[in-house]
């Protein structure tokens, strides 16, 4: 079992490597920058709020769906982040590429990767046309943690699971 968790870890910070080190360009470090707040508090809480109070039909069903997806995700994240402290990337590893106000919490899972899954899931339910935009951006707000030196892959995997399945919960519930 210790090989598979060895040979797994190891693929996982050479994969973590190349989008950190290798794929550096000046506008991914702008882009990257930017769209990574997508997954903070502030957007994620902010959009669903103003779709759950202002939005109507379905955006309105979405916005409080997502702000219940939200809050249901987030348990998770605050249970496993106590019980697995696993270090920030740049923490670990010295050559980490990282941006200005590097986070100092535990990296696993990602919640930026968890809220934008929590909050975009429901409106793809509402406007499937619209998931064609909405999943790739969800993506690469996930990417952007990676890039960016703040996560490895595996904790936003774990994040896109637990926002998307708290997600799936919601709607199935509360659609």
């Amino acid at each position: 079992m210790s090989r598979v968790v060895h040979w797994l870890q190891d693929h996982e910070t050479r994969l973590f490597h190349f989008v950190n080190q290798r794929i550096q360009h000046n506008f991914l470090d702008a882009f990257f920058t930017k769209i990574t707040h997508l997954g903070g508090a502030t957007a994620s809480i902010m959009l669903s709020l103003c779709l759950a109070i202002f939005g109507h039909g379905s955006l309105r069903i979405a916005g409080i769906q997502a702000l219940i997806a939200l809050t249901i995700s987030h348990i998770p994240v605050a249970i496993m982040k106590k019980k697995y402290p696993r270090l920030r990337p740049y923490l670990v590893h010295p050559q980490t590429i990282t941006y200005k106000n590097p986070l100092t919490d535990h990296s696993f899972p990602s919640g930026h990767t968890t809220a934008i899954f929590s909050v975009l899931v429901p409106l793809a339910f509402a406007l499937p046309v619209l998931g064609l935009v909405l999943m790739p951006l969800a993506l690469l707000v996930g990417l952007s943690r990676i890039y960016l030196g703040l996560h490895y892959p595996s904790d936003c995997i774990v994040g896109c699971l637990l926002g998307t399945s708290a997600s799936l919960i919601t709607v199935a519930f509360w659609g």
